[in-house]
C-alpha cells in the first residue's frame, strides 16, 4: 500500500530535520518506507503499518503547527503515547515550567501520569531507573509552585549515604563535605533558574537544600518537599521524613530500588513503603521503566542491559539456592 500526505512547507522542513535526522528517527519506529519530496511524504509498505505511520506523521505535523520543536527524541514520545492509546499532544503540551525560552513538559506517558499525580496528591512516589525525569520534573513543579505563591519554600533533601568515601575524610567544613551528595539537586535547580536567583532564594530560605538528617524534629508547613535517592533511606528515616509533612505542603519521593547503596544488613525504606502506605488517599506510587528514560538513547540501552543482566543472574542463583536448601 502507498499513501501520500501533503504537508505545509514549514512542517515538511521541520519533519525532515537536520540532514533528515527526524525522518530517519521516524523510520526506526514504523514498519514501512518513508520518502519526503518537497512537502509531500510518501509511505510505502504493509497497509496496517502505513496506516499507523500516517497517524504518527499527522500527530507530529500537528505538534509542529502548534509551535513544538521536533527532535529525534520527540518521535519516541509520540510513538510511545500512541502505543498506549494516549494523545501525544496532551502529553507534550503540558508545560509544567516555562522560563525564558525553556519549556519543561512530560515526554512519556508515565511522566505525564507522574506530573498529574504530583498535582493531585499530597505525597507522590516516583520509582524507576536513572534518566526517567523523576527528580527533574519534581523540581520543575516545585519551581512553578513557588513562583505562583502556592508554597513559601522548596525543600530538597537526600540521604548522605557514603559510597566508597567517608564524610570525615572529605576536605572542608560540613557543607563542603555534604555538597557532593546534594550537587545533583543544585544542578536541577540551575536548569530551572539563573544562578543569581537560586543564590537569592537560598539566602532568603525560600529554597533549602540539606541532607535528610537535618529534617529530624521539624514540621514543614507551606513547603514543596522533594526527597531524592530515597532508596538509600532506612525504613526509620522514611517514616521520619514522611511525618515531617505539615499543612499546605506536598511531598515527592524519588528513587531507584536497583541502586541501593546501604549496607546489605540495612533494609531500604523505599522497598517497604509501598506495602505500608498502599491504598491511602492522597498518596500515589508511579513506577517508571526503561521506556521512560529520556537521556541519551545509549543511557536507555545501558539501563535495559543492566536490568537483563540482573534478571539472568537472579535466575541463575535460584537453582543453587534450592540445592542448598
Amino acid at each position: 500500500m502507498r499513501s501520500r500526505i501533503e504537508l505545509a512547507n514549514e512542517v515538511a522542513a521541520e519533519l525532515a530535520g537536520s540532514e533528515d535526522s527526524v525522518l530517519r528517527a521516524l523510520e526506526g519506529h514504523v514498519q514501512c518506507e518513508l520518502y519526503l519530496r518537497g512537502n509531500v511524504i510518501t509511505l510505502d509498505g504493509d497497509p496496517v503499518a502505513v496506516q499507523a505511520a500516517a497517524t504518527v506523521v499527522r500527530e507530529l505535523a500537528e505538534l509542529v503547527e502548534q509551535g513544538h520543536d521536533i527532535a529525534p527524541g520527540t518521535i519516541d514520545a509520540v510513538t510511545a503515547a500512541l502505543d498506549q492509546h494516549a494523545s501525544p499532544a496532551a502529553i507534550l503540551e503540558d508545560v509544567v515550567w516555562r522560563h525564558r525560552s525553556k519549556q519543561i513538559a512530560p515526554k512519556t506517558v508515565n511522566q505525564k501520569i507522574y506530573v498529574d499525580s504530583i498535582r493531585r496528591n499530597t505525597v507522590t512516589f516516583g520509582i524507576g531507573p536513572a534518566g526517567t525525569g523523576k527528580t527533574f520534573l519534581a523540581v520543575a513543579l516545585a519551581a512553578a509552585a513557588l513562583s505562583r505563591g502556592d508554597v513559601n519554600r522548596i525543600i530538597l533533601t537526600r540521604p548522605a549515604v557514603e559510597a566508597g568515601e567517608r564524610l570525615g575524610f572529605l576536605p572542608g567544613d560540613l557543607m563542603a563535605k555534604i555538597d557532593p551528595y546534594l550537587r545533583p539537586l543544585f544542578d536541577a535547580l540551575h536548569d530551572m533558574l539563573e544562578a543569581e536567583k537560586v543564590a537569592s532564594f537560598l539566602e532568603r530560605g525560600q529554597i533549602e537544600v540539606a541532607p535528610l538528617a537535618f529534617m529530624r524534629g521539624r514540621t514543614l508547613n507551606d513547603s514543596f518537599i522533594i526527597l531524592d535517592e530515597a532508596q538509600n533511606t532506612t525504613p526509620e528515616q522514611m517514616k521520619m521524613i514522611l511525618t515531617r509533612l505539615g499543612f499546605n505542603s506536598r511531598m515527592v519521593v524519588t528513587g531507584d530500588v536497583t541502586q541501593i547503596d546501604l549496607p546489605k544488613t540495612d533494609g531500604s525504606g523505599l522497598v517497604v513503603v509501598s506495602d505500608i502506605l498502599d491504598g491511602i488517599d492522597g498518596i500515589e506510587f508511579v513506577r517508571f521503566g526503561g521506556e521512560d528514560v529520556v537521556r541519551h538513547r545509549l543511557v536507555q540501552r545501558i539501563v535495559e542491559a543492566y536490568a537483563e543482566h540482573a534478571e539472568s543472574r537472579t535466575s541463575e542463583l535460584r537453582p543453587a539456592d534450592r540445592r542448598r536448601a
